[in-house]
Formats: C-alpha cells, structure tokens, sequence
C-alpha cells in the first residue's frame, strides 16, 4: 500500500502541466540529437543541461531523463534509415534494421524498435520502482568508509569493463580524479592546485569538461570525416508491424527487457553492453540463426528492449545509493549537485516528491516516446538530409552559449575549448572519455568520504579493511585489478597463458 501511495503522489507530480511541458521538451530534444549521427545521450544531455539551470529541480531533472530515453530511441532511427548509428548502444540495430530498411521493410523495423523501447522502459520502471526502496533502506548503514569503497569500486569497474586498454582506461579515472581536487579544499577551506587563476579556484566545472570531451571532441571526430549518408527514400507504409513480427519478436522483446535491466544496474553495465549481449542471445536461441544480418525483425527488437530497459535500471543505483554507473548517470548526479539534490538512501525520505515524481515521469515519457515518434518519422529523415556541414557549426555554437549562459565565463567558454581539443587527441589515441568524467565527479565525492572515515578511526586506514561491507569492495577492487595487470603482462609476453 506504501508504495502505490508513492506511486499514486508522484503521478501527481509528474502530470502537472510544468512537469508535463518539459518532459515533452526533454524527449523531444533527446530524441532530436539522438538522430544526428555520431551524437548520442552524453553528448545530448552535455548540450542541454545548461538549460536546466533556469528551471526548478523537479522539471529540470524530469527533461534530462526524457532527453536520456529520447536519444537512445533516436539512435535506432538513424541506425534503421542511414546505417549510421545515432549512438553506441544502436550499433547492433545496424546490422538486421538497414537491412529490413534495403527490404522495404523500414516501417515494421522502426515500429517494432518504438514498440520495443516502450515495453522495455515500462517494465524496466516498475522493476525500479519495486527494487529501489528496499536497495536504498540497506545503503543506510553505509557509512563513510562502506561509501568511500564503493566508489572505489565504481571508478575501477567502468574502467575494466571498457572498450579500449585497462591501463589507459585507469590513465583517464586517474586524470578525472586529479581535476576533481583542483578548487577550495571542502574540508580546510584552503585553494589547492588553483595555478595562482581566480577562476579555478570554484574547482574545474562539469558542464565544460563534459561539453568539451564529449561535443566539441565529437564534432572534430565527424567534420574530419566524411559521412556519405544514404537516407532510405522510399515512402513509409505500415509501420505498425504485423501479427508475423509480433509472434516473431514478443519473447525477444521480453527477454532483452529484462536482461537490459539487470545489466544496467551494474556497476558500468550501460546499454551498449545491454544490446550486444542481448543480440547475442537472440541469436543463440533462434531457430534461424543464418538470418541474423540479413534482416531478421528479432534482431532489432531484442536489443532496442535491452539498450532502453538499461536506461531505467541505470537509475537505481544512482537514485537510491547516490552512486552513478555510468557517465551518463554520472552526468546526472552531477546536475542534481548543481541543483542542490544529494542523491542516496535519504532521498527517498528528504525529497519523496522528487524521487517518485522522476521516477512516475518515465511513464509519461516513455508514452509520449511512443506516440511521437512514429508519426514524425518524415520530419527525422528530412533532419538525417541536412548536410554535416550546416549542422556542426550550430552545435558548435550552442555549446559555447550554453556554457557561458551559466556564469557568464569566459574562461568556461575556454575551458570548453580547452577540453574539445584534448577530447579529440585523447580519442585519436584511443583513450576513453567516459571514465574522465567519471573520475571528475566521482572524486570529490571519494575524497570527502575517505576524510571522513580517517578523521573516525583518528587517522588510521585499517577501518576500510576492519568493516565488512568496506573490505568486499576493496577485495573486488583487488582482483579486478590483479586480473587487469595479468592481462596486461600476457598481452606483453611476460607471462605464460593459462591452461
């Protein structure tokens, strides 16, 4: 009864008109972005939060949920009609998408990704609704050195699981962590690593660095580039797929709804993963596994379930732990710093409106997805028409007066710069972005907790080793790092391969 009474109040927040408004906006605008190749949710929600400095936290926070989903849908869109991905996490949906797109079949591929997406975040939001509750009752008997390992874990998992080289990955966290200290000391109040700059001394911004490793290097990356985009033509009829393609995808829909969930409360499961393991298991249990890449509608619908579904279990550790998981949510614990929001256990108790209405909205959201996005599916194809070469400069543009719009900096605005080209050199080189501002955020976060936890134990470190919960993080810390430098020898020759 407890909880759809909370159910019950955070639909009265979500469904006033304000609350309504901008997670309208937040879709939309998601969902725009998403459809430009090469852009994806961090680069989306990088580009707006500055607006959502203006607005209350409730309505703030509910538009850079809606652009999270909304992008992550857009990403199936380009995917389908320009086998371009929108985003990572749409690469998948390249392979059978465009080719049902070559078949004639661009409506009941769209439509079961709009379909798909919109099972997926339902089902993925009741899950979260029921799991985060008693998840954020057991984090308060965390305490600072319980809190302090866990984020310790989290920066060492995003840069375990991630794309690139262990080393560089850790490279970057390492890097995120150091940019994180520079500013006022929180604790003594002394500047630090401020380089003598007045403006430094606030600390090294998340909205710049964000803007700058994640657009303006994006920008680079694609102006260097030269997309030749081959937009489907033909007319779409029947989006609404078929009986044939319901019986064909319901159960892939399902099972890519529930392990995109799972994966995505992960400490670095994100929905890129979610997608790939999900095709996979499509494939493997097909009875047709030749068809897959030739245009099989279960190879899109599985993974479309699973990169959305992982959008809504990404919320779960990061609502009810204050942890984030990945640089997305990473981004998000930012924008509830900025907006004075402490996400965690309490929150839930401080703050219920907040948490349920954001919670209450990704229904609305996902509503609002679905029946948007199917009847302007022209209005995308046109955008995926217009030349890079007109769009980039707008971005470009937009980065730079949303980052000045919030102090009026111009130092900001180089930082952005700054960080741009660093972002772009870094990816020329393989280097990951994600775990940076990871580490940028985190840190502070880490470094406070670890302070906290000496000044209890008057100084000595024993007390992460000596509290259980502490010493399971840091023993997992351990062996995924023992495994890491394992590798690492191996790849170098040094050691022998395992039997």
């Amino acid at each position: 009864m407890d909880l759809l009474t909370s159910v019950l109040n955070g639909f009265s927040v979500a469904l006033e008109p304000a609350n309504l408004f901008f997670c309208f906006l937040g879709v939309l605008s998601g969902t725009l972005i998403g459809v430009l190749p090469g852009l994806g949710p961090l680069a989306a929600i990088a580009f707006l939060l500055p607006v959502t400095f203006y607005i209350p936290v409730v309505p703030a926070l509910i538009m850079l949920g809606g652009i999270y989903y909304g992008a992550m849908y857009g990403g199936s869109t380009t995917s389908i009609l320009v086998n371009i991905p929108g985003e990572a996490a749409s690469v998948v949906t390249c392979l059978d998408g465009y080719k049902m797109a070559r078949q004639g079949r661009a409506g009941p591929a769209l439509g079961i990704a709009a379909i798909g997406s919109f099972f997926a975040g339902t089902l993925g939001i009741f899950i979260l609704m029921v799991l985060a509750p008693p998840l954020a009752r057991f984090a308060l008997i965390f305490g600072p050195p319980e809190y302090s390992s866990l984020l310790f874990m989290a920066l060492i998992i995003i840069a375990y699981i991630g794309s690139g080289e262990k080393i560089k990955a850790l490279m970057m966290v390492a890097l995120g962590v150091a940019l994180g200290m520079i500013g006022t000391d929180q604790i003594s109040g002394n500047a630090r690593f401020a380089l003598a700059i007045r403006e430094l001394q606030d600390g090294v911004g998340i909205v710049p660095v964000a803007i700058g490793v994640f657009g303006i290097s994006e920008v680079l990356l694609n102006v260097e580039i030269l997309l030749r985009r081959e937009v489907i033509k033909s007319k779409f009829k029947g989006l609404l797929p078929t009986l044939r393609d319901y019986k064909d995808s319901w159960a892939a829909i399902l099972r890519g709804s529930l392990l995109g969930f799972f994966i995505g409360i992960l400490p670095g499961g994100n929905p890129i993963i979610a997608s790939f393991i999900s095709y996979g298991v499509e494939k493997k249990v097909s009875k047709h596994p030749e068809k897959f890449g030739h245009g099989v509608i279960e190879g899109v619908a599985g993974p479309e379930s699973a990169n959305n579904s992982a959008t809504s279990g990404a919320f779960v550790p990061l609502l009810s732990m204050g942890v984030p998981n990945n640089a997305v949510m990473a981004l998000m614990l930012g924008a509830m710093i900025i907006h004075g929001v402490v996400p965690g256990p309490q929150l839930m108790d401080n703050a219920p409106q907040l948490f349920w209405g954001i919670i209450t909205s990704m229904y609305i959201g996902n509503a609002v997805l679905l029946a948007l996005n199917l009847p302007l599916i022209g209005l995308w194809v046109q955008v995926l028409r217009v030349p890079y070469r007109i769009l980039f400069p707008l971005i470009l543009i937009f980065c730079l007066i949303g980052v000045y719009a919030i102090n009026a900096s111009k130092f900001e605005m180089l930082l952005v710069v700054i960080f741009g080209v660093f972002g772009y050199v870094m990816r020329k080189l393989d280097y990951e972005m994600a775990p940076l501002i990871m580490g940028l955020i985190i840190g502070p976060m880490m470094e406070i907790a670890v302070r906290q936890s000496l000044l209890l134990s008057k100084g000595s470190f024993a007390i992460f080793i000596t509290r259980p919960i502490s010493a399971c993080f840091l023993a997992l810390c351990l062996v995924i790092l023992l495994r890491s430098f394992i590798s690492i020898l191996r790849g170098r020759g040094r050691l022998p391969e395992a039997k």
